[in-house]
């Protein structure tokens, strides 16, 4: 980094945010030039990719058709979203190693076979693993997860891709990105009381909504953002994900050296004071943040109240001294069935004891738990570490369960006892998203977001009204008794500590290394190329569905019991935007079959359709593809036969992996022309075949009573972006030019 930078500050030529330093000194080749923001693309090479099993198994299984003898890049795979919460860790880890032996088999297999670090079940969450072993300060990453920003509480470029993306830098070819727009966020006070980093971010979730990062790295300075913890900017950058934002980033400060040697990387701490000074923006840049920056904001640390987000979107932010009156006028059910806290979002040693001190008042001013309570450790280092020091009993004297190290209720791995589906319900919990159905699969829990102590504190009150500020509660023996404000310790007092960590190392030599899969086998599938574009315009294409409202990767392709097909395509294709809702009658998984004119369910209609030889368009509302980064969401509709997404606006990965599969991710010119769109039109692309960038495609819209309409489509491709939709998606581009076996 230090001998760039006499070349990148040449080449700009003004002050520099932290982001511009770590980008530029990650560009792919040495030629560097002022890259206009959210308009010019720049290729970078990434440090290291991280994957969990989930998507890695589609990432695995398009590098092993890469032709490359290894990867490129250190590289690990996290085995953390299979594990179901059942009824405790060691249960639940059990039932996993023999449900998911098939999947785990296959992971170790191709780690072990080109070079890839295998960190085993329980091992831990992806991101809270990542964070304690490999992020560091000035660093760029990727990884397959939206969440993969979480890093940035190191002082790294941590971004969410999908699968393709990494094969990219697995591959060691360059990985695309659009130059982000910067956004400022100002920190000034300190936190005090009852409020956490968790409430930070729930509230710049309020202020920016679900997409207002999109296009933006945001950047946190000021005087406040040196008062938190390094585990505390990391739960901060890990909900970036929820506004959209491409990352978040904090600069390197002594609360990162602290973890950095906690950690065992005290050799890391000691490179970066090395070049402390291009860990961080220059002073310039913070002094006039408004010059350097497109957006700016402010946010006192002495002035914020703890913050309860929801229902059902995690931009709903509510203070907590105005949920009574948002609950009662809202009609939500106030009734607390179950708090949950962990997750990689707020599993830290940390989190963990200020929640802890709440539960310990509850066991000594004898007040009952209204509401279940369980904890999800994010690593086997946290949870080793927290049961040595009374912890983990804390929770259990208070009837909390302890469940195993891995993603669980928060990604809807929960198999939660007596829930009620006809029912509304309330659950509150610190994770990071809470869609209906996310957590539990049911539409009528109404899930809220907050920090652990505030969860923990509402689970014992069992009342989403309950304010521990000012409300008292009563104990066994009916008298009024008041929580203080928890306190924690940031890091362990007497060091992490753990006897299996369950990381697996890669063979040295891992060509005699072979991977299987059983022809016959249910969970996974090896790949066929995608075909590539004919030449011709498209048309007489079919609408699948017209989507009305949210719709996010949970909708386009649910998680849940479906994550078992994450390596099989075509198993997995049957949930296709089974979770949409239909603009013409309002339900979900009911579209109109053109064809045999009666109404069924999504995946039915698109079988039917490509049987035929029938394209189709799916019609999206704003922010299409929110939320995860999961690949599958794109190869879905790639798979059965939709050849274009048409929408009023994109999330950022989702946009991306719709190109790298070879499929149009158009936007309307008009927003408005959304309405034009009826249920039996069919569509013509009239100038496909002079697709250039920055210029305008045409939809032809025919409608059934011989009316027609004739649109501008906007889209972002870029030449090579444009190659990929040619070549059939990008790996089949890659492979033209690129494989060598």
């Amino acid at each position: 980094m230090a001998a760039r930078m006499p070349k990148i500050r040449q080449a700009i030529g003004r002050p520099l945010t932290l982001t511009e330093k770590i980008l530029y000194s990650h560009l792919y080749t040495d030629d560097v030039c002022d890259f206009k923001r959210n308009a010019d693309y720049a290729d970078f090479a990434p440090d290291r990719v991280a994957m969990q099993d989930a998507t890695a198994q589609m990432a695995l299984l398009q590098f092993m058709n890469a032709g490359k003898p290894a990867t490129a890049v250190p590289t690990t795979v996290h085995c953390d979203h299979l594990v179901k919460a059942r009824t405790g860790g060691p249960q639940d880890l059990a039932a996993a190693l023999t449900a998911n032996r098939e999947v785990y088999d296959f992971l170790a297999s191709v780690a072990n076979k080109y070079g890839i670090g295998f960190w085993k079940p329980g091992a831990g969450i992806i991101h809270q693993v990542v964070l304690e072993n490999y992020a560091f300060p000035g660093g760029m990453m990727i990884g397959t997860d939206s969440h993969t920003v979480n890093a940035g509480g190191l002082g790294m470029v941590a971004i969410g891709v999908g699968g393709a993306d990494a094969v990219d830098v697995m591959a060691g070819l360059p990985w695309e990105l659009r130059f982000p727009k910067l956004l400022g966020i100002r920190l000034t006070g300190k936190l005090n009381g009852w409020t956490a980093p968790k409430d930070i971010i729930l509230k710049v979730a309020g202020l920016l909504s679900v997409k207002g990062g999109t296009g933006y790295v945001i950047e946190y300075f000021g005087d406040g953002a040196l008062t938190l913890s390094a585990t505390g900017k990391a739960t901060i950058c890990n909900m970036g994900a929820e506004v959209g934002a491409t990352t978040s980033i904090f600069g390197y400060d002594a609360a990162m050296e602290r973890y950095l040697q906690a950690t065992g990387r005290a050799e890391v701490a000691t490179l970066a004071a090395l070049v402390r000074h291009h860990l961080t923006a220059d002073p310039e840049v913070y002094e006039n943040p408004e010059q350097y920056f497109d957006h700016t904001l402010e946010i006192n640390l002495d002035e914020l109240e703890p913050y309860i987000n929801g229902p059902f979107t995690p931009d709903r932010a509510i203070p907590i001294s105005q949920m009574k009156a948002e609950a009662a006028k809202n009609n939500w059910p106030t009734r607390i069935d179950v708090g949950l806290i962990g997750s990689c979002t707020n599993s830290s040693y940390e989190d963990i004891t200020r929640a802890a001190a709440v539960a310990r008042q509850a066991i000594e001013k004898d007040i009952a738990p209204q509401a279940a309570l369980t904890i999800t450790p994010g690593s086997e280092q946290v949870r080793y570490t927290i049961e040595r020091d009374g912890l983990v009993k804390v929770f259990s004297e208070i009837g909390a369960d302890v469940f195993a190290n891995a993603c669980g209720p928060c990604i809807g791995q929960w198999e939660r006892p007596d829930a009620d589906k006809a029912l509304p319900n309330t659950i509150v919990h610190s994770f990071n998203r809470n869609f209906a159905k996310r957590a539990d699969g049911n539409p009528n829990t109404h899930a809220f977001v907050a920090s652990p102590e505030t969860v923990v504190a509402l689970a014992i009150a069992g009342d989403l009204t309950f304010n521990p500020l000012t409300d008292p509660l009563l104990t066994r023996s009916g008298q009024q008794m008041w929580l203080t404000p928890p306190t924690g310790e940031e890091l362990p007092p007497h060091g992490f500590a753990v006897e299996d960590n369950g990381y697996q190392a890669p063979a040295a030599d891992g060509s005699a290394v072979t991977v299987h899969i059983a022809p016959d086998s249910k969970r996974l599938q090896l790949l066929a190329p995608f075909p590539a574009w004919d030449g011709h315009n498209i048309e007489n294409a079919r609408l699948l569905i017209k989507v009305q409202g949210k719709c996010t990767t949970d909708h386009i392709s649910m998680a849940g019991p479906w994550l078992k097909f994450r390596g099989h395509l075509e198993q997995i294709s049957n949930n296709m935007l089974i979770g949409a809702v239909n603009a013409f009658n309002g339900q979900t998984n009911s579209v109109k079959n053109q064809l045999a004119g009666c109404y069924g369910a999504v995946p039915d209609a698109q079988r039917a359709y490509k049987a035929a030889g029938i394209p189709t368009v799916v019609v999206g509302d704003h922010n299409y593809g929110e939320g995860s980064s999961r690949e599958h969401a794109a190869m879905e509709p790639r798979f059965l036969g939709v050849r274009a997404i048409i929408a009023k606006s994109f999330a950022r990965i989702h946009e991306t992996n719709l190109k790298k599969q070879g499929m149009l991710a158009l936007t309307f010119a008009n927003e408005h022309d959304y309405d034009k769109i009826r249920e039996d039109d069919s569509f013509d692309f009239p100038d496909l075949t002079e697709f250039a960038p920055q210029r305008q495609l045409h939809l032809l819209i025919r409608h059934i009573d011989s009316t027609s309409d004739n649109i501008a489509l906007n889209h972002t491709f870029n030449d090579q972006q444009i190659s990929w939709f040619r070549a059939g998606s990008a790996l089949n581009e890659a492979g033209k030019k690129h494989k060598t076996v």
